[in-house]
C-alpha cells in the first residue's frame, strides 16, 4: 500500500470583501500518495490554486482557514510560521503558474536556485551553485553552466518552465505541487515538461500534484483525479473510474469539451451557463444552474461528496441508475459524430 504524503480533511479558506464572504474553498478532503499523481481539474474560480496555496502556507495573511492539512504525519495549520517555512522548499516543493512573473528578473536564475538551498541547507555558496548547475542539468537545459549564469528574460518560455522545476526539486522534497506547468507552452514543449516531471517523479518517489484546467493532461499522467466546482470536489477517484464511468454531470461537459483526433466536429461542446459566484452561491448543488439534468432536490440542500452506488464519491443527487444510462447516452451521441 502507498504511503500517504498529505492529507486534507474538510479544508475551507474564506476572505472577507467589501461585497461579502468568499468562500473560495467550501470543504475539500483528499489525499496524495508517495509515488502517484494527483490532478486536480476545473474552471478557472474552482478553487485549484487556493487550496494548495494553502497547503504550502502561501495564502493572503486575511484568510480564514479551517479542516486540516496534514503533511507526513503534521497538521500544518497548528503549526508555528518558522516550522511550515521550514517544510516549504525542503519537504514540499511547488511550481507556480507563471514563471516568468515567479523568477526574479534582476538575478541570475542560478543565483535563484543557490538563494532556495541555502535557506534550507548549511552550505557554502560553491556547494550550492553546484547543485543548481546539476539540477539544471537533470532537467534538461543545455550548457547548464552557462545558462545558471543567464537571467529570466534570457531563457524561452520552456526553459523558464524547466527551471522552476530545477528549483522546486532541488532539495529533493516528497511532494511537488505544479500549479499549471503547461500552460502558454506549445504541445511540444507541453509533452517534454510532463514527461521531465513523470522522470523526476520515479526518480526521486515523491508525490506530485498536477493542477490543471486540461483534461488531457491529466489522462496521460495521473492515477487519481478530482474534479472541483466552487469550491467544492464534485467528484474524486482514479483516473480510470473518472474518465471511463463518471458520474457527475459537471465531468460530463468537461469530457465532452475535449478535442480529439479521432473525431471531427465543427464545434466544441460548451457547458452552459458561467461559474457561480463564491459570495453568493446557488441554494443546494451549485451546478444546478447550469447542469441539464438537474431535479428538485438538487436546489434545497447541498450535496456532500460520498459514495452513492458508483464506484467512487460524487456531488450528485442523481440516481447512479440514471448516471450510467445519461452518461452512456452522451458516448452513444459522441461516438456517431461525423470522423
Amino acid at each position: 500500500m502507498a504511503e500517504t504524503l498529505l492529507e486534507v480533511k474538510d479544508l475551507k479558506v474564506q476572505f472577507d470583501t467589501p461585497d461579502g464572504v468568499v468562500k473560495a474553498v467550501d470543504g475539500v478532503s483528499f489525499t496524495v500518495e508517495r509515488g502517484q499523481t494527483l490532478g486536480v481539474v476545473g474552471e478557472s474560480g474552482s478553487g485549484k490554486s487556493v487550496t494548495f496555496m494553502t497547503v504550502m502556507g502561501l495564502i493572503a495573511g486575511n484568510a480564514r482557514i479551517s479542516g486540516e492539512i496534514i503533511f507526513e504525519g503534521r497538521d500544518l495549520l497548528k503549526l508555528p510560521p518558522a516550522e511550515v517555512r521550514a517544510i516549504r522548499g525542503d519537504g514540499m516543493g511547488m511550481v507556480f503558474q507563471d514563471p516568468m512573473t515567479s523568477l526574479h528578473p534582476m538575478y541570475r536564475v542560478g543565483d535563484q536556485i543557490v538563494e532556495a538551498i541555502r535557506a534550507h541547507r548549511d552550505i557554502d555558496r560553491k556547494e550550492a551553485w553546484d547543485m543548481a548547475v546539476e539540477m539544471l542539468r537533470k532537467v534538461g537545459l543545455p550548457r547548464p553552466e552557462e545558462r545558471a549564469k543567464d537571467y529570466p528574460h534570457e531563457y524561452s518560455g520552456g526553459m523558464r518552465q524547466r527551471a522552476m522545476i530545477a528549483m522546486a526539486m532541488v532539495l529533493n522534497p516528497d511532494l511537488l505541487i505544479a500549479d499549471e506547468p503547461t500552460t502558454a507552452l506549445d504541445v511540444t514543449v507541453q509533452a517534454q515538461i510532463l514527461e521531465l516531471m513523470e522522470q523526476l517523479k520515479s526518480e526521486y518517489n515523491c508525490g506530485v500534484v498536477l493542477i490543471t484546467h486540461d483534461l488531457g493532461v491529466v489522462a496521460d499522467v495521473s492515477q487519481k483525479v478530482m474534479v472541483m466546482y466552487a469550491g467544492r470536489a464534485a467528484e474524486y477517484g482514479t483516473r480510470d473510474q473518472v474518465f471511463n464511468t463518471p458520474l457527475h454531470p459537471y465531468t460530463w461537459g468537461l469530457l465532452e469539451s475535449i478535442p480529439t483526433v479521432e473525431r471531427r466536429v465543427e464545434r466544441l461542446v460548451p457547458i452552459e451557463g458561467t461559474p457561480p459566484s463564491l459570495i453568493n452561491p446557488p441554494r443546494g448543488c451549485a451546478f444546478h444552474p447550469r447542469c441539464p439534468h438537474r431535479f428538485e432536490p438538487c436546489d434545497g440542500e447541498r450535496p456532500e461528496l460520498e459514495m452513492r452506488g458508483g464506484d467512487h464519491p460524487d456531488a450528485c443527487y442523481l440516481a447512479i441508475e440514471d448516471k450510467r444510462r445519461l452518461w452512456a447516452e452522451r458516448e452513444q451521441r459522441r461516438q456517431k459524430e461525423p470522423a
